[in-house]
């Protein structure tokens, strides 16, 4: 708790110590033998006041201020008019006093607004722990010494150097060292990962165990914490339909109730007085007045207020925690609703990589003599293909590019490569390729990029390159099923036979492949039409690209991959995935359900007690102490159910 906090809890606990204190006096007659029975009434007015003001002087002096600013009817003012009310009793003789109930509604009320603080307060320490991830400082070497500056400060191609411990200040390319870095804060991934040269490394983590040199390559402004906090810090701006209409419904409901308790305090007590000729009975106007501060007391809309917000600021605070931002309240809603995911493939359901996935030797040639004579001819191409096969043969082969057997190298644009290993000549690359040097590649059935491979005009075998789908795609389709969703679709740029692959390893229900930025926008219109007469579901598109941006804001809900994903597709995205996991969509679905159904029972709970009671107030049923529970005591419950929503 904060000191606040503490000082407000220590007045309640002290206050209601001294009302029980009292209370218990009252009951066992002790105010009267000790002060008299005449003036034992004033004494317990006088007592009772002492715990009413030592708890709620700060709602009193709220109600004044807003009254003498115009705003008047409001929660502060409700229960000061309430509960003065009821000290005001004693002025009615004859009639039962209610100084215990007016202090105890005040004492109560207390009590739940403590409970708020404290709710909003631990769901305020979850998106606090993402704002600890903004780094105080970055090293850099200036004049051969280490000196401390601001981030701000840092400009791209820079170098900083991030000791074991500290937090990794900017986005950058590792250029010298090697550590494990927690990416906890940003991803919720428990295991560390290793950076070494040529790792990306991104802000926000912590540099566990080795020093690290970093090139930087974003100013701190674009960096990823500072977009994390600024997504951390916007999110509370954007309220779900459901927590606007109790914001209205609070705006015109208590106007409406304050008046209908001002109207059952005065019009019965006259009408019958004037028709039965006892306008001056005070125990009459008494028991009426005494009806119209229970409805009064009853009808503060604290449960509703409180409760529903305070939901959906637990569950986007509980989404954080798992590396999950959601922008805004009306997003988490919008998710509760979805049954359509349809997914961008490259980078979204695919690592977007290129790696070997299938050798194929003819003849007496092996596989490791393939790879081997492969990587040695495209030992000096910069195209993403020749790095994958490069990186199969010293990774998966344990293999040593020497670039001693290598010499004339010729790259043809297009179609591959044509080099000369240990004085024979290899040709790397598409039909096209061979089928200008007079060799005829056989036909293949694998499903990717196929490099044919032929040495000395002889056809030695073929390598596919893929991108490898992601570890957790299978699951995450899977998790979505489960979570309810009934159309799962794929968007791909890639041919056809690719995108099929895909589709049917992961078990999508459709897919449409190659497909310009501008058709998959197209396509998600088209898929949104055909769904317009369904009313209850969301459609939800995830994707990573700059390509992605307008399918990402077209879309009911855009997901972003945030970990690699594009600034654009971060930007125009309503969720953001800061680990890059598919299956995370299905963990953020549970969420936004969890999260609306919490609401719902909160909405349900609160008005089903309190008009339950208002009935039975205006009858005079109800007394002060029901009144109390069904205001504070709904208020309470509803807050502790809304917590749930932070065990995400």
């Amino acid at each position: 708790m904060s000191d606040k906090q503490l000082c407000w809890r220590n007045r309640i606990l002290v206050a209601l110590a001294l009302f029980f204190i009292i209370l218990i006096c009252e009951n066992t007659g002790l105010i009267a033998r000790t002060v008299g029975e005449s003036n034992a009434l004033i004494a317990e007015l006088i007592l009772f006041l002492i715990p009413y003001l030592i708890a709620g002087y700060d709602v009193i002096a709220k109600a004044a201020r807003n009254l003498a600013h115009g705003h008047a009817l409001d929660e502060s003012f409700l229960m000061t008019v309430a509960t003065l009310g009821a000290f005001a009793l004693v002025l009615f003789p004859h009639t039962e006093p209610h100084m215990a109930e007016g202090a105890a509604v005040m004492l109560f009320y207390q009590v739940g607004e403590l409970f708020q603080s404290y709710a909003v307060g631990k769901s305020r320490k979850s998106i606090a722990a993402m704002m600890d991830i903004a780094p105080e400082y970055a090293n850099v070497m200036r004049n051969g010494e280490l000196v401390q500056v601001d981030p701000y400060e840092v400009e791209p191609g820079d170098s900083i150097v991030v000791k074991p411990g500290e937090r990794i200040p900017l986005d950058g390319i590792v250029l010298d060292g090697e550590s494990q870095v927690n990416t906890a804060a940003l991803t919720g991934e428990s295991v560390p990962r290793t950076a070494r040269p040529d790792d990306e490394v991104i802000s926000g983590c912590v540099n566990l165990t080795g020093m690290l040199t970093v090139r930087v390559t974003k100013p701190y402004e674009d960096s990823t914490v500072n977009r994390i906090l600024e997504l951390v810090e916007n999110a509370a701006e954007k309220k779900a339909r459901t927590e606007s209409f109790i914001t209205r419904f609070a705006r015109y409901y208590t106007p409406i109730v304050v008046g209908l308790a001002v109207a059952l305090a005065i019009l019965p007590p006259l009408t019958i007085g004037i028709a039965t000729a006892t306008l001056g009975d005070g125990q009459l106007w008494a028991d009426w007045i005494l009806r119209g501060l229970t409805f009064l007391v009853v009808s503060c809309p604290c449960a509703l207020v409180i409760s529903v917000p305070l939901s959906f600021f637990g569950g986007i605070g509980g989404a954080s925690r798992k590396g999950i931002l959601v922008k805004g309240s009306n997003y988490l809603e919008a998710l509760a609703k979805a049954d359509t995911v349809v997914f961008d493939k490259t980078g979204t359901l695919t690592d977007g990589t290129f790696s070997v996935t299938a050798l194929q030797a003819e003849g007496a040639t092996t596989e490791a003599e393939l790879i081997d004579l492969a990587a040695h001819a495209e030992a000096y191409s910069n195209h993403p293909i020749a790095a994958s096969v490069r990186r199969s043969f010293t990774d998966t082969y344990e293999g040593v590019i020497d670039h001693e057997r290598i010499t004339q190298v010729e790259e043809v644009s297009g179609h591959g490569v044509r080099a000369v290993v240990d004085e024979k000549t290899v040709l790397v690359g598409n039909d096209k390729l061979l089928s200008s040097h007079s060799i005829e590649p056989p036909r293949t059935e694998l499903v990717g990029t196929v490099l044919h491979v032929a040495v000395d005009g002889t056809y030695i075998g073929t390598i596919v390159i893929a991108d490898v789908v992601k570890e957790d795609a299978r699951a995450a389709i899977a998790a979505l099923r489960n979570a309810g969703v009934t159309t799962t679709v794929m968007l791909t740029g890639d041919r056809e036979d690719v995108a099929r692959a895909v589709s049917a390893d992961l078990g999508l229900d459709q897919f449409y492949a190659e497909l310009l930025p501008a058709d998959k926008v197209m396509q998600v219109e088209r898929l949104m039409e055909a769904r317009a007469g369904n009313d209850k579901g969301n459609l939800a598109f995830v994707g990573d690209g700059i390509n992605d941006a307008p399918v990402l804001t077209r879309a009911d809900i855009g997901i972003a991959m945030g970990a690699m994903g594009s600034d654009a597709a971060i930007e125009a995205a309503d969720i953001v995935l800061m680990d890059d996991r598919p299956s995370q969509i299905a963990t953020a679905m549970r969420i936004a359900r969890k999260t609306m159904a919490i609401v719902r029972q909160n909405i349900v709970f609160a008005l089903g007690v309190k008009f339950a009671v208002l009935i039975l107030a205006a009858f005079g049923i109800a007394n002060m102490w029901m009144a109390v529970f069904a205001d504070v005591g709904v208020a309470v419950l509803a807050i502790l159910n809304a917590m749930r929503t932070m065990r995400s």
